[in-house]
C-alpha cells in the first residue's frame, strides 16, 4: 500500500497528524510504503493536488474522500469529525479509513 503524507512547513497539525498516521499504521500491521512530502508552494500544491496541510493519500485517493484530489490548497486543512472541525487527523479516525480503503 503507497501513502503518501503531504504537509507545509509551519503548519501546526503536521506533525501529530504525522505521529497518528504512523501509530496507526503500526497497529493495524499494515505493510505500507510512507512517502512523506513537505508542499513548497501553491505551484507544487496544484501539481501534487495538495488539498491543505496535513493531507494523506492512499493508493492516490484522498483519505477523507476515497477519492482523487480534484483541485489544489496551499493553506491549512480543516476536517470535520464527528461534528468537529479539527486540523489534526485522529489515530481513531486514520485507522477507520485506512481499513476502508484497504
Amino acid at each position: 500500500m503507497n501513502i503518501t503524507f503531504l504537509y507545509f512547513n509551519g503548519c501546526p497539525n503536521s506533525e501529530p497528524t504525522l505521529e497518528n498516521l504512523k501509530t496507526a499504521l503500526a497497529e493495524l500491521s499494515l505493510d505500507a510504503d510512507l512517502s512523506i512530502i513537505e508542499v513548497k508552494d501553491p505551484q507544487q500544491a496544484a501539481t501534487l493536488g495538495f488539498l491543505g496541510s496535513p493531507s494523506i493519500l492512499v493508493e492516490g485517493r484522498d483519505l477523507e474522500t476515497g477519492q482523487p484530489p480534484a483541485g489544489s490548497a496551499f493553506s491549512c486543512r480543516i476536517y470535520e469529525i464527528e461534528g468537529r472541525r479539527t486540523g489534526r487527523l485522529p489515530k481513531e479516525y486514520i485507522k477507520a479509513r485506512l481499513s476502508s480503503l484497504s
